[in-house]
């Protein structure tokens, strides 16, 4: 038994891993803000008793420090969820992102705590010219404040790798998906029918395409990399091994929505918003060589995603 932190841990993808992290017989610390997790999203996991929630700002030093005594590993999911907030609110990504990551590396090494995995993204390859994109491409020039603040986590990381010695994960993800969701381009489609089911706004021109990732897998995927992967740095890909355009995304919500005669209209251009990457496909051969396999590839998680969401939030016919 492991006694672990998970920032972030009442989050759509942290809640999951804290799931899971209890299945496997850990003790968790959960480290959260809940400015977007919920509580009831840890209900099982609490019930078990081996869950400490902790109330907490992760730019609160102080209050992070203490909560750290103890912890063999860290699992650091907290950021800001939504891309697009940083483009009003610029300083978002920096505070809650890089200042974040370092604060919790810097309580990390006052508690001599020597493990840290860590929710990187695709974002951090801006506009890869080769796709599928592997982990060693490069360099990378992230387009968004998001990217940004997570090229910077990942520096700050191998920098205490270096210099204090500390062993890491980083997890780029695709765009995860699933139970839970609290944003993402399925959570606005389905609010945007439940408001008005005869048409649904697109942002961009829909050919946008990405790969996409169930939140079970993705979460199964984390605790298989940290179990497979012994390097003192470790950096690997999670994804599917396909995509799905966003044109595809809103057939699938419509058709598990159950209304007819939807209207989809496109605002146009190629982006959905300022810093949006229009197409991303990450190269998982390395974790597919380690043997994880994905139950869901992305058009399969896109519809269970779609079926679990509005059960969740109450839409259809």
């Amino acid at each position: 038994m492991s006694r672990i932190l998970v920032t972030g841990g009442a989050g759509f993808i942290g809640s999951h891993l804290v799931d899971e992290l209890i299945k496997a017989g850990n003790e968790v610390v959960v480290y959260d803000n809940f400015s977007s997790g919920r509580k009831e999203f840890l209900e099982n996991s609490l019930s078990t008793g081996n869950v400490e929630l902790v109330t907490g700002d992760l730019l609160n030093l102080e209050m992070l420090t203490k909560a750290m005594e103890g912890i063999d590993l860290v699992y650091h999911l907290a950021a800001n969820p939504d891309i697009r907030l940083g483009t009003s609110v610029t300083d978002t990504d920096l505070k809650q992102g890089t200042i974040a990551t370092y604060n919790v590396l810097e309580s990390m090494r006052k508690n001599g705590c020597k493990n840290i995995a860590f929710s990187s993204s695709s974002v951090v390859y801006g506009e890869a010219k080769l796709m599928p994109t592997p982990e060693d491409y490069g360099p990378l020039f992230p387009i968004s404040l998001y990217g940004a603040s997570k090229l910077g986590s990942e520096g700050l990381i191998s920098a205490w790798v270096g210099t204090f010695g500390i062993k890491a994960w980083i997890f780029r993800f695709a765009n995860i998906i699933g139970t839970r969701g609290t944003h993402g381009v399925i959570f606005d489609f389905i609010h945007k029918l439940k408001k008005d089911p005869s048409r649904l706004e697109v942002l961009g021109n829909g050919l946008q395409e990405k790969s996409y990732m169930e939140v079970i897998d993705c979460s199964r995927a984390m605790i298989h990399v940290v179990n497979n992967f012994d390097d003192q740095l470790n950096y690997v890909n999670l994804g599917s091994s396909n995509t799905c355009s966003v044109s595809r995304i809103a057939q699938l919500v419509i058709e598990e929505s159950g209304f007819s005669d939807v209207s989809i209209e496109f605002t146009g251009g190629d982006r959905g918003w300022a810093g949006d990457v229009p197409k991303a496909m990450l190269e998982v051969k390395k974790l597919n060589d380690s043997g994880f396999k994905c139950e869901f590839q992305s058009d399969e998680a896109v519809r269970f995603t779609a079926k679990s969401l509005i059960k969740e939030i109450g839409l259809g016919v």
